[in-house]
């Protein structure tokens, strides 16, 4: 602010998993290193505090591989967006998501471009200019836009990145897991024609997957953090967690109601939904759910919209549950991913 310089901002969603992180670190250093604006400086920021960063095990894996040092990134909790905002220079590119929370509200007139693969629920005008497009991962349509740019901008650092995040994202390119596109495919075998020293598919997906799946250790409240979303209205807040480990394993870890109570009330959220994952060795998801909240009407208005949801369908039956207050179901359609359940629950609040 002191130097009074325009400051571009891109940043992932709340979430920060490795496709907001690569995507923010990639499209930052394109747009750094190919902007005419005299001055600028083009910011990636990681949306999440720093003291949450060890958490994105697959993330800190892949950078740390990759020799780009924590110190050298830049977190939520580090930079005033709103200061800057209010001040007039802050430019906003929002990647892997394209809604604004509501704490973000008054960013929103600062928003001049969005890169994102999620259902377009928010239409934006001139002079934002919008990429929506139903790919596999942000990171492939931040691939593209570097690929169409300028030759010899794209190194092999940056390859790296965004080889390994579409792959992890498309689950391998695997066609059973319901995430890849043919713009996917395409970009990780323009990406391998380009750098040929990147390492063997198998290699980067196995290592990741590994180190995103390792919760050994991890606490409830650390599990729910590590890869959590929120949704909001007028009366209420309600958490969305990717949680990385079986639904029964998950549901009899001792303590678990109170430590369900304890993470919704010190952070003011009125309700969590838990959605869990995992793959077998075709690479084919099971997908499971657990919906808690202190409060019985906003508990089942939240399973009423999902067990009744019709795009997409869900498949939901309902599993028994060993605590009050928290309601459990497989999920039938298991290439529902949150991305395509946070429009139905965004719709029932």
């Amino acid at each position: 602010i002191r130097q009074q310089r325009e400051i571009h901002v891109v940043m992932g969603n709340e979430a920060c998993d490795l496709d907001s992180t690569v995507s923010a670190l990639a499209l930052a250093y394109f747009l750094a290193q190919t902007s005419p604006a005299p001055g600028a400086a083009f910011v990636p920021v990681l949306n999440i505090p720093r003291a949450d960063f060890a958490l994105r095990s697959e993330t800190t894996f892949l950078l740390r591989q990759r020799g780009i040092a924590a110190a050298a990134l830049v977190f939520r909790d580090e930079i005033d967006l709103g200061a800057l905002h209010r001040a007039g220079l802050l430019s906003l590119t929002l990647v892997d998501h394209h809604v604004l929370p509501g704490a973000d509200a008054a960013l929103e007139e600062a928003v001049v471009e969005v890169l994102d693969h999620r259902p377009l629920e928010q239409e934006r005008g001139a002079p934002c200019q919008v990429t929506v497009e139903p790919v596999g991962s942000c990171a492939t349509l931040v691939t593209e836009r570097i690929l169409q740019g300028p030759p010899g901008v794209l190194d092999g650092t940056t390859a790296a990145l965004l080889h390994g995040t579409i792959l992890l994202d498309c689950i391998n390119l695997s066609p059973a897991a319901g995430k890849v596109t043919p713009r996917d495919v395409a970009c990780v075998s323009l990406l391998e024609e380009r750098f040929p020293e990147l390492p063997a598919r198998d290699a980067v997906f196995g290592a990741l997957q590994a180190a995103k799946f390792d919760v050994t250790g991890l606490t409830t409240e650390q599990m729910l953090r590590k890869d959590l979303k929120v949704l909001s209205n007028d009366e209420v807040v309600v958490a969305i967690s990717g949680v990385f480990e079986d639904l029964e394993t998950f549901l009899l870890r001792p303590g678990l109601l109170q430590d369900l109570e304890a993470f919704c009330q010190a952070r003011g959220y009125a309700g969590l939904v838990a959605m869990t994952v995992s793959f077998n060795e075709h690479h084919e998801p099971t997908r499971k759910l657990a919906v808690y909240s202190a409060q019985e009407p906003l508990r089942a208005t939240l399973c009423r919209a999902l067990e009744e949801a019709t795009t997409p369908s869900l498949l939901l039956r309902p599993l028994p549950s060993p605590w009050p207050g928290v309601a459990a179901y497989a999920q039938g359609n298991a290439v529902a991913a949150r991305k395509k359940v946070l429009p139905i629950l965004r719709a029932a609040l």
